[in-house]
């Protein structure tokens, strides 16, 4: 099992981050191992919603495949990874001053077998923090 997080703080107000991410579809803008995402329920935003995310790192490539299990307006998105890779996510937003978000995302992954299982989520944590620190960089981009 691999817990990570990781965080960055935005030069916009909470109301406008939250435009921005609560539009999955654009995930794939700022999420550089996010190649596509393809909606499995008829609704495209908050609880219940579901979607595949082809995810590419490095020479894997899998589908992950998610439900929306929190949304809370300009607080929170919750999803629960139910492919190869399982698991639970969570980004939060906080407002840390005058028009700036403190953007929070943690996740505990567990790995299949043919990824290394518990060995494969040691050496892939640190990957996958690489990774999503460079995502927070694209997002912080927008702002």
């Amino acid at each position: 099992m691999a817990h990570i997080r990781v965080e960055t703080e935005l030069a916009a107000g909470v109301e406008e981050v939250w435009e921005d991410i609560c539009d999955i579809a654009s995930h794939v803008e700022w999420m550089h191992d996010a190649e596509s995402i393809v909606f499995t329920s008829d609704q495209r935003q908050g609880f219940g919603t579901t979607f595949d995310c082809l995810t590419k790192i490095g020479p894997i490539r899998l589908t992950d495949r998610m439900e929306i299990t929190e949304w809370t307006d300009q607080e929170a998105i919750g999803v629960r990874h139910v492919g190869l890779v399982t698991g639970e996510g969570r980004f939060t937003l906080t407002a840390t001053g005058d028009n700036r978000t403190r953007f929070v995302w943690a996740e505990t992954l567990h790995f299949p077998w043919w990824l290394g299982g518990r060995i494969g989520s040691w050496f892939g944590k640190p990957i996958l923090r690489r990774v999503w620190r460079r995502n927070l960089q694209l997002l912080q981009a927008r702002f």
